[in-house]
């Protein structure tokens, strides 16, 4: 029996924690704030502008861009409510499982990690490439949590091998064909020239982040940087006896205790005969 129905073979819905409830209505609240100042209280497009990315300004320092570009999605019209219940959906459907699996210090971490990263990656390809390929490839503007998402795609479907995601609440679908799909929609999209607001470079480098972060446990990183780690400690310690012989050798010295070089005062009981050393 696929996991998401119980024994009456009634649909269960996932059950997000605490923390994840709170990621779940932060991202609600803040699209909110810029949905409700700009479509109804005449704000301007300026501060939202200002925490999404932008390659020219980024790489003039606005470093916090690549932390805020994804938690924000479109505030006008019908596609930014499609933007961000995608967002909120594609959340509540993947984390919770991965939470289960992972303890919700790890998936807070991940969710926290992918993002930055995959943007990271669209902002330093966008900054190599002919100009005439970039405006192809990435909008002025960029933002979103579509590679977050990507991200938990492939993290649940290489972690959580035996579990199925049911689109629209029916349809069950396992790992490789959640992979499948997933990296599939993305390569017809670029075939087509359909240039979302995450651009075309950031959902792929979500999907690889996906797997070096969230691809088992410990996941690829993780193994590589105790790697890493080790190696360091085996250079260390073969270093250490020829660091050692390099070295002024520590010489014990013996201090004189109690006794008293004077042969009279020996016997007059202040030398005790012991050494310091």
């Amino acid at each position: 029996m696929p996991r998401g129905f119980d024994g009456d073979r009634t649909l269960v819905l996932p059950r997000p924690s605490k923390a994840l409830t709170a990621v779940l209505v932060g991202l609600l609240a803040l699209w909110v704030i810029f949905a409700v100042g700009i479509n109804w209280g005449g704000a301007s497009l300026a501060t939202f502008e200002m925490l999404v990315g932008n390659t020219q300004a980024i790489a003039e320092g606005q470093i916090w861009r690549l932390l805020t570009a994804p938690l924000m999605h479109h505030p006008v019209g019908s596609e930014g409510v499609q933007h961000i219940a995608f967002a909120l959906m594609g959340l509540y459907f993947l984390a919770p499982a991965l939470e289960g699996s992972w303890g919700t210090k790890r998936l807070l971490s991940f969710l926290a990690i992918v993002g930055p990263f995959a943007y990271a990656v669209q902002w330093m390809v966008e900054l190599a490439l002919p100009l005439a390929w970039s405006a192809r490839l990435v909008p002025p503007l960029w933002y979103g949590s579509t590679p977050v998402l990507e991200a938990l795609v492939i993290a649940f479907a290489l972690s959580l091998r035996d579990q199925r995601v049911f689109l629209f609440f029916v349809l069950p679908v396992g790992s490789k064909a959640l992979i499948y799909a997933t990296v599939g929609i993305s390569v017809l999209l670029l075939i087509a020239d359909a240039l979302g607001p995450s651009g075309h470079i950031a959902p792929f480098a979500g999907m690889f982040a996906g797997w070096l972060f969230g691809a088992g446990t410990p996941s690829p990183a993780r193994r590589l940087w105790l790697r890493l780690r080790l190696s360091w400690l085996d250079a260390e310690a073969r270093r250490g006896p020829k660091a050692r012989i390099g070295r002024k050798a520590h010489r014990f010295e013996v201090i004189a205790g109690g006794r008293d070089r004077d042969p009279k005062r020996r016997g007059n009981g202040k030398g005790s005969g012991r050494m310091l050393h």
